[in-house]
């Protein structure tokens, strides 16, 4: 998997189902102009089908709504672990969450997150797409939480809860700003959540040889904390 998130393919596919051609359309859609401001009739149109046809594959608009919302939270969760992943150690694989995110940020599609939009845009006692939401959040802090356990914290979920905050915040003012450095922020105060928690990352710091004399013992490798 590549560094960006999976996009759907523009325009139609002519192998594309009715039914994909419906979610692809439906996801640029919402994605783009939100789900209250886009209709039956934009999504049918743009995937060149039908209402009966839509009305075949789902009972109604909110059961679209639905489907893409899991669906496109599985592609994100894909993509937010490998991403992570790919890092050695725990503490890396945690330090490596808002580096992630910052190159999603810089996107030249991105829109936010899917679940905090729909959310922000339905009434607030709606409960389904808030569950839909929970179970993504949930996912997401159970595999940070894992990370920090591994890592040495003494309170994981506690600290998951904290950097899914920053991971919150960061991505609104990114869709808010448009300016991916806002990583950058909450990335140095995650990293200063996990030395309080974790400890300060140990890194092998090798200092440049070439000088004369005694100063010549200054190459040689050692480990030492970072402040």
């Amino acid at each position: 998997m590549t560094d960006a998130i999976p996009q759907a393919v523009e325009g139609n596919v002519p192998q594309a189902s009715p039914r994909d051609r419906l979610m692809d359309a439906a996801t640029r859609l919402f994605c783009k102009n939100g789900i209250n401001a886009t209709g039956i009739d934009a999504i049918v149109a743009e995937a060149v089908t039908a209402k009966p046809t839509l009305y075949k594959h789902f009972k109604s608009k909110n059961d679209l709504v639905e489907a893409v919302l899991e669906a496109e939270g599985k592609v994100w969760r894909g993509w937010f672990i490998a991403a992570i992943e790919r890092a050695a150690t725990p503490r890396e694989k945690l330090d490596s969450i808002f580096p992630a995110l910052k190159k999603w940020f810089g996107e030249e599609g991105y829109t936010g997150c899917v679940f905090i939009n729909a959310v922000g845009e339905h009434p607030k006692d709606e409960t389904r797409l808030r569950d839909l939401t929970m179970r993504h959040k949930s996912f997401v802090l159970s595999h940070v939480a894992g990370l920090a356990r591994a890592a040495g914290a003494k309170k994981p979920e506690f600290l998951a809860h904290q950097i899914g905050l920053l991971m919150d915040g960061a991505i609104v003012a990114a869709m808010v700003t448009r300016d991916p450095t806002v990583a950058d922020a909450a990335g140095m105060a995650a990293n200063a959540l996990l030395d309080e928690a974790c400890g300060p990352i140990r890194v092998r710091r090798t200092r440049r040889s070439g000088l004369q004399g005694g100063a010549a013992a200054l190459a040689k490798e050692d480990l030492s904390v970072v402040d």
